[in-house]
């Protein structure tokens, strides 16, 4: 009688775990490195940053969507669009020239969760330097790139604005005590 009840307890104990866990497994999301995209994914991004160190605007927009949402760039929170991307990279390449160097491109699928989609992550380091004074600022950076159809949709930019300020002169002073 005791080998029954602990045959059964275990067996009602499998049927109750077991679908839980295929449950939990169905949820995980799915990260692939390796996806059919991956190539064109890689190589819009690396257009987008040739057109940057070329002074190239114009190609750097043709790399996104109509619709693209661009954040991080002035260190704002606000998002930019196509139009005010390139306002943004005008004002910049009429101002510096950039120089990449150091790049490195990540291309990550990514299914089953809030971030879902054909992604590219890029690091490297950017040179900008005044093309009056040709004062340099180095700015290491990171981008996120969510990539549809062969464009990019949305797209994050990380990078250390405190860098860039002291690079200019600004100075960070201590709270008042």
């Amino acid at each position: 009688m005791k080998t029954l009840k602990s045959t059964l307890f275990t067996a009602i104990i499998l049927l109750l775990v077991l679908p839980m866990q295929i449950i939990a497994q169905d949820n995980e999301p799915k990260i692939t490195l390796d996806f059919e995209n991956a190539k064109t994914a890689h190589q819009v991004l690396r257009d987008y940053t040739k057109a940057l160190q070329n002074g190239d605007v114009d190609k750097m927009n043709a790399q996104l969507h109509e619709k693209a949402m661009i954040y991080g760039l002035g260190g704002a929170l606000d998002s930019l669009n196509i139009t005010q991307h390139k306002d943004y990279f005008k004002q910049s390449t009429d101002q510096y020239t950039h120089s990449i160097t150091s790049d490195l491109y990540l291309p990550v699928k990514v299914e089953n969760n809030w971030n879902e989609g054909e992604w590219l992550l890029s690091w490297g380091t950017n040179t900008v330097t005044d093309k009056k004074t040709k004062k340099e600022m180095i700015i290491p950076y990171h981008s996120a790139s969510l990539i549809e159809n062969g464009k990019i949709v949305f797209m994050r930019y990380y990078y250390d604005m405190l860098n860039i300020a002291t690079s200019q002169g600004f100075t960070l002073a201590p709270p008042k005590q």
